[in-house]
């Protein structure tokens, strides 16, 4: 079931999505070759109950720390541990954290120190298609609509996009109904209406589509080995077009 939400429940989810912004600064600011993934682990952890929001992420189906820190060909789940960031690396960090009983989530994909200009692509690429598909979150689209543009942006500059996991409703709850695949044809799915609240977040791979699970059964990696990027922003559908929750 879909639940809409008041502009009340919005202006809460704001708040919570802010704060999540605001973390994501202090990541930006903390990353370069020579930190670990535990230490930025550590510092948001720090700053989000300092701010009064609970860390959505830790504990969450036994998950054990505040982000996720997915590094190189990790595609998502990346559990922080002590090993250093090197130069040339890409880090996918997502923080969610909830305030006054709603959650705002985010996630965003940094380079460590120099990039090649094909990691340059594979980064600009996919947050591109993360805010194509936001621009078709509005009253009377198709949910797949917001799908098919991103999965329109990624195939047009020659990536691939993950299909096991998949973008989702958020509110009450970190996962809610529905979920929102980042593949497939548009004007399928739900009318979107005001008071949705949406995470929406493509997950790139620089090789093939496929992915798969490892023995620690959350960190989620590419086949091939290949680099993938991870960006996503929580959005509410409102009668002014779509308003992006976890930005300042």
């Amino acid at each position: 079931m879909i639940i809409l939400k008041s502009k009340d429940e919005i202006a809460t989810m704001r708040r919570a999505g802010q704060i999540v912004a605001r973390a994501h600064e202090l990541v930006a600011n903390m990353i370069r070759p020579g930190i670990t993934t535990a230490q930025i682990d550590c510092a948001v952890e720090e700053f989000l109950v300092k701010n009064g929001a609970i860390p959505a992420f830790k504990g969450y189906q036994g998950y054990p720390a505040t982000v996720c820190a997915s590094v190189d060909e990790v595609v998502v789940h990346g559990i922080p541990n002590d090993e250093v960031l090197k130069e040339g690396s890409i880090i996918g960090v997502d923080i969610g954290a909830f305030v006054d009983g709603f959650c705002g989530d985010s996630a965003w994909t940094y380079p460590v120190g120099f990039v090649t200009d094909e990691v340059k692509k594979l980064l600009e690429v996919t947050e591109k298609a993360l805010f194509a598909g936001i621009e078709q979150a509005i009253i009377g689209n198709r949910l797949s609509d917001i799908s098919n543009a991103i999965q329109t942006i990624v195939e047009e500059n020659g990536f691939s996009v993950v299909r096991d996991f998949v973008g989702h409703g958020i509110g009450r709850k970190m996962h809610e109904d529905p979920q929102v695949p980042n593949f497939g044809p548009p004007g399928r799915g739900p009318r979107l209406k005001a008071g949705m609240t949406l995470a929406l977040e493509p997950m790139v791979n620089m090789g093939s589509h496929h992915v798969q699970v490892c023995e620690d059964n959350w960190t989620v990696v590419t086949r091939d080995k290949s680099f993938s990027a991870h960006f996503e922003h929580t959005v509410a559908i409102t009668d002014d077009g779509p308003m992006i929750l976890t930005v300042l």
